[in-house]
């Protein structure tokens, strides 16, 4: 029996797992709790739709753009202690969106937020990948790792939910600041250091050229999709392509790349990371939206919409902790395609759905793309994982996160302007001024606050063509998602050919 393989040191290994699942909820908690806040949000803070969308997305923009920074950070400064730097950071600036007083000062906090929160999700898959070298233990680690994503995601809407119809929308926030402090207490006695030995020099130019490059791509993707081609974000979209491209060129020639371009020629590697973007692109945009489907189009409360979506994370917790197993019994690419799969039948059913749809009919739908989530994102992780040198696990996990992140404000932006586009040619009953027409159509949100102002059947009449719309653009961005991600399920099943997990 090795030292390694000794009960205390088996011990220990959980022990700090348990450290990193408490970063994973961290994140995950305050990413979902957003889309119940946003009506309340938006009725205090008013922003305007395009306002809107970006405190959405700003902090999936940020973070796309330092995560693969961060995770080669971590490689050379050390994995934990990146890791709890970012923690103490991140609930500090939680406090500052809870009392944001203006749009654009929660678009900054969600901004500053993105950039404590790009440290901490490369650092713990990382960890995870020096402190488990067995790859079946390391395999049923992931697994509770995205589970503990996944329990996040359920925890944040029904946590948030009740702070929501018993505190004003900032308390959402301040539920990080318990969860900061047990994790920084904790993880300084029981996480291990890691580091790359030898990394070399972590490059600036490198830094900067992804940061541009990807928020610009980004910022161009969304403002072309709402406002057409100007010649303004076309220059947007070609400044980051430049950066980009210059990004690559930079890391062929330095003997200390922030990313090793390398990794990419690993199909596993690429297969993986393309299917996590696109899966999410596909996801991302319709979950930001079903918060306020449900509460401004079927009048629930948060505390109930949170429950509704409660089965989701369910189904994702179960096949998560399977995911392994069953990619080793099947295959890797009957694991990510059929999951996939999975995802793309509940995405098709929310084409159906309308003010009146009952809770098991969501709930239903909820729990299978739950399950097929659950089982491919697991999968995909554990392949990029294994696929790299674990000195390089920081960096690779950076690029997965980054796949994460960028396909979720993609989808955001690109599915969020499907909804808006079919949301704003709804027409308004005769007598609504201009102003009122202009704020009804800027957000659902707008037209709830606009009808309440308005005669009682005018306001109903408003009222019902703006849900109606919502309704409308809600069923095409699903249509559109579910085949983005039957698409997906099909190219994974290519390119994972072959692929295996470690044995």
């Amino acid at each position: 029996m090795t030292s390694s393989d000794e009960p205390g040191h088996r011990l220990g290994r959980w022990l700090a797992l348990s450290v990193l699942v408490l970063a994973v909820l961290l994140v995950a908690v305050d990413a979902t709790v957003l889309g119940l806040a946003t009506p309340f949000l938006s009725e205090d803070l008013k922003p305007s739709g395009t306002q809107l969308l970006w405190i959405g997305d700003i902090y999936s923009f940020v973070i796309a753009g330092l995560l693969v920074s961060m995770g080669s950070l971590g490689d050379r400064i050390g994995r934990k202690k990146l890791l709890l730097t970012g923690s103490v950071a991140f609930g500090g600036i939680s406090v500052l969106n809870a009392y944001a007083t203006s749009p654009e000062m929660m678009i900054v906090a969600r901004a500053l937020l993105g950039v404590a929160g790009a440290t901490l999700m490369p650092s713990t898959l990382a960890l995870i990948r020096n402190i488990f070298h067995d790859p079946k233990e390391r395999s049923l680690a992931v697994g509770i790792w995205g589970a503990a994503a996944s329990a996040g995601t359920a925890v944040g809407p029904v946590v948030g939910g009740f702070l929501l119809e018993n505190f004003w929308w900032g308390s959402v926030f301040l539920i990080n600041l318990p969860v900061m402090a047990v994790l920084v207490v904790v993880g300084i006695k029981l996480l291990p250091e890691s580091r790359d030995p030898a990394p070399g020099p972590w490059d600036l130019v490198s830094v900067l050229l992804s940061l541009v490059g990807v928020m610009a791509v980004v910022y161009a993707v969304k403002e072309a999709a709402v406002e057409g081609f100007r010649w303004d974000i076309l220059g947007a979209g070609a400044l980051g392509l430049l950066a980009l491209y210059w990004f690559v060129r930079r890391q062929l020639t330095l003997e200390s790349p922030l990313l090793d371009m390398r990794l990419f020629q690993h199909r596993g590697f690429s297969g993986a990371v393309l299917a996590d973007l696109l899966t999410i692109l596909g996801l991302s945009g319709l979950v930001f939206f079903l918060s306020q489907f449900l509460q401004l189009v079927q009048g629930r409360s948060p505390l109930d919409a949170g429950l509704i979506e409660l089965p989701a994370a369910v189904g994702a917790v179960s096949t998560g902790l399977m995911a392994g197993y069953v990619a080793r019994r099947a295959s890797v690419r009957s694991a990510v395609a059929g999951g996939l799969s999975a995802v793309g039948v509940a995405l098709a059913g929310c084409v159906f759905l309308n003010a009146s749809t009952g809770v098991v009919v969501l709930g239903l739908s909820l729990f299978v793309g739950g399950l097929g989530a659950g089982l491919s994102f697991t999968v995909t992780s554990d392949v990029i994982l294994s696929s790299v040198p674990k000195e390089q696990a920081g960096a690779a996990s950076g690029v997965s996160e980054t796949a994460y992140e960028l396909g979720a404000a993609l989808g955001i932006a690109l599915l969020g302007s499907v909804v808006t586009g079919i949301y704003r040619g709804f027409s308004v009953p005769q007598g609504v001024t201009a102003d009122e027409a202009v704020a009804a159509h800027e957000s659902l949100g707008g037209a709830v606050e606009t009808a309440q102002a308005l005669p009682h059947d005018q306001g109903a009449a408003l009222l019902s063509s703006a849900q109606d719309a919502f309704t409308h653009g809600f069923q095409a961005a699903a249509g559109v998602g579910s085949a983005v991600i039957f698409a997906t399920a099909l190219t994974a099943w290519i390119l994972l050919k072959g692929q295996k997990l470690g044995i």
